[in-house]
């Protein structure tokens, strides 16, 4: 199905805006790159200083070319972008690449001309990207329609081309963007695209990785991200991967306060609140890798091998010292190296003399790669049932010297039963790597990188969408009434969720003493009273709780005492009076909570609760609303889980209903994003399995 960017990423013709003679320039180099690289349709140079260049005519305008152009690629001075603009869209130009700088990175009136770009883009529907790009680079259609040295052409020098399957790259950053296409140039993948975003006054990172997504040639795509400013965009995007199961490896940037500050000033987008960033990712089983290198090991892992079925690894090496070191790798990352049957251990040690080793990792010896024992450990090893996956740990450095056969190792890996990774602990030499090629092998050379990789294609086959939401269990209700002012007290919160439909305890707040025998009547011993007011956030800290009160006299005394405590703390704060409840039954301390992220909007939040929440910090986030089965997969997430799953012979917690629970307050949160910033339920005692939950505690916050 045609994509509304194809005539962007495979444009018949070019129009290069600024080009030069002199190749030493980027406008020049635009030029040079795009043949070199046998652009296959028709360039345009646009300079009224020349009449030909390199042997191609010159227009002076790009209206004075007369035929249609898809593409226009802008490289002059930032004041005349928009001038030349206008003229494209007069002369019918479809898409445009705005390399020139100097927009809204530099702010001030450079802004407003990135503002007046976007405008233009928005009336006449022609595609932009940039300002402040540095191109695209389609290696299937060979569009080189960028400055970068990464995509030259060297006369003689046959590219390393090991995989059929191929990486799409999306960077915010053109430097990196292309880094990553140099680098997975080296190792032998295939590139489908790669994009530089810039500034984005149009065309967003969103909007790219969603035509990567769609595209039949992108089998993995690579993400580097400061700030996604097309939001919408981008979660259709990654909806529509996680449904395609097309990996996605994301690297965000400005998770420091220096990264941040960075971030806004060099694209001029706000990098948003990285917790909201991972949340999202997680949502979508975007694989986060926080390095370049490993990102492209991750890559490689994933477009020359099959998913595997579990998270047993076999190590082959040729080295004892090298599979241990490889066997730990992955064992660091949770992965199992586990001891293999007797009869695949008898089988190996056929294949090996007497002072190697067949249980795991195997260790062949050097004497393997001559005799044939490494690969036919290799065979017997990818049809087992002993193991998911498969680490070769071995030396590639000789420049004559075959550790396989092509036509005895081909058919093992053509087949695809279980991913074999390769990692060569010397510097693998160009003959290795190309012998390699020939089965498709990516050789790597960065052991932790190697043990990481593994572990996420693991954890990216276990993953699966997440269910939608059930939004019709909370009824639709008018909340306004309960939010006149800017934070609630615990008495308000839980009378406004109480309207919303969420299910609390039975409690009475108490303006006056005369109140009190009416609520003991209604409550029941044993119960706890609370002092109430929107200005004392933190009750305890004010000697503003008493629990566990079992007689009417406690009841009268705690009453003034907590009015008396709270006068004397806070003298300003507006007081209510005090809340009578219920003791709850004891119970594993959870908090539930919501916030709003300034670019996703809602997220709700699970963790470890009470008074350790911010000690601990073991909490997991995602985006608004999530269905009772993702609240759950949030809760398997917690370090503190084998709390809620019967630790130490404890009973088992009421799971279920904790899940519904952040499922309701994530609809909840989504529903009324425009009136409610906030919402912690701190803490929601989880009870015995199937007991219920105990919100204990509830603060709401409006949004201003």
């Amino acid at each position: 199905m045609p994509h509304p960017l194809d005539s962007f990423f495979a444009p018949a013709s070019i129009a290069l805006i600024g080009a030069s003679r002199d190749h030493e320039k980027i406008p020049g180099r635009l030029l040079a790159m795009l043949r070199k690289n046998e652009f296959p349709g028709k360039i345009y140079p646009v300079n009224p200083n020349y009449a030909e260049i390199d042997g191609l005519a010159c227009y002076k305008s790009i209206t004075d070319i007369g035929v249609p152009i898809d593409l226009a690629v802008i490289i002059i001075p930032a004041r005349a972008v928009l001038p030349a603009l206008e003229q494209c869209a007069t002369a019918g130009v479809r898409n445009a690449v705005i390399i020139s700088s100097g927009f809204a990175e530099e702010g001030g009136d450079s802004a407003a001309m990135q503002d007046a770009i976007a405008a233009l883009a928005k009336r006449t529907g022609m595609r932009i990207s940039g300002p402040n790009a540095e191109g695209f680079f389609s290696q299937v259609q060979r569009v080189a329609a960028t400055f970068s040295p990464a995509v030259d052409v060297k006369p003689g020098v046959v590219p390393l081309v090991v995989t059929t399957k191929r990486i799409g790259i999306v960077a915010q950053s053109g430097g990196i963007g292309f880094a990553y296409y140099h680098r997975a140039k080296a190792l032998g993948i295939a590139v489908s695209y790669v994009v530089s975003a810039g500034n984005e006054s149009d065309l967003g990172a969103g909007e790219f990785l969603d035509y990567m997504v769609r595209d039949a040639s992108t089998h993995v795509i690579l993400l580097f991200v400061e700030g996604i400013r097309d939001v919408d965009k981008f979660l259709a995007a990654a909806r529509r991967a996680a449904e395609l199961k097309k990996p996605v490896i994301v690297t965000k940037v400005g998770r420091s306060g220096a990264g941040e500050r960075a971030a806004a000033s060099h694209t001029a987008s706000m990098a948003g609140w990285s917790t909201a960033y991972d949340a999202v990712f997680a949502k979508y089983g975007f694989i986060v890798s926080n390095d370049l290198d490993e990102a492209l090991t991750i890559a490689a892992v994933l477009v020359s091998n099959p998913l595997p079925k579990g998270d047993r690894v076999a190590v082959v090496t040729t080295s004892g010292g090298a599979g241990i070191w490889g066997a730990d790798a992955v064992a660091l990352q949770g992965l199992q190296v586990p001891e293999l049957s007797r009869s695949i251990q008898t089988e190996i040690g056929k294949l090996m003399p007497s002072y190697g080793t067949a249980r795991n990792p195997i260790d062949v010896t050097a004497q393997g790669v001559t005799s044939g024992g490494l690969q036919k450990s290799v065979d017997l090893l990818t049809i087992s049932d002993d193991v998911d996956a498969i680490l070769v740990v071995l030396s590639l450095s000789s420049d004559v010297r075959k550790p396989f056969k092509e036509p005895e190792l081909t058919p093992a890996l053509v087949a695809q039963h279980k991913p074999v990774v390769f990692y060569s602990y010397t510097v693998p030499s160009d003959f290795a790597r190309r012998e390699l090629a020939a089965s498709g092998v990516v050789v790597l050379s960065g052991l932790t990188h190697v043990g990481v990789a593994m572990r996420r294609a693991v954890d990216y086959a276990k993953f699966s969408p997440p269910m939608p939401a059930d939004e019709t269990r909370l009824p639709v209700r008018d909340l306004s009434a309960h939010l006149t002012s800017p934070v609630l007290s615990e008495a308000d919160s839980k009378a406004l969720l109480r309207t919303a439909g969420i299910a609390l305890t039975d409690e009475v707040l108490v303006k006056d003493k005369s109140e009190l025998d009416a609520a003991v009547a209604r409550v029941g011993f044993p119960l706890v009273m609370k002092i109430q007011s929107p200005d004392i956030a933190h009750k305890s800290e004010v000697g503003g709780v008493r629990v566990n009160i079992t007689t009417k006299g406690e009841v009268f005394l705690a009453f003034e005492a907590l009015l008396d405590n709270a006068r004397k703390h806070r003298p300003e704060a507006g007081i209510q009076g005090v809340l009578v409840g219920p003791m709850a039954r004891r119970g594993v301390e959870i908090i539930v909570g919501t916030m709003t992220d300034k670019t996703f909007g809602p997220m709700v939040m699970v963790g470890l609760g009470g008074i350790t929440t911010e000690l601990f910090r073991d909490v997991v986030y995602r985006p608004a609303p999530v269905s009772a089965a993702e609240a759950g997969a949030m809760l398997a997430g917690l370090k503190a889980a084998p709390l809620l799953n019967g630790f130490r012979g404890a009973a088992k917690t009421d799971v279920a209903a904790l899940a519904q629970l952040i499922a309701d307050i994530s609809v909840l949160a989504a529903r009324h994003a425009g009136e409610i910033a906030e919402i912690e339920l701190n803490p929601v005692l989880v009870h015995p399995e199937g007991q219920g939950v105990t919100v204990v505690d509830a603060l709401v916050v409006r949004r201003k």
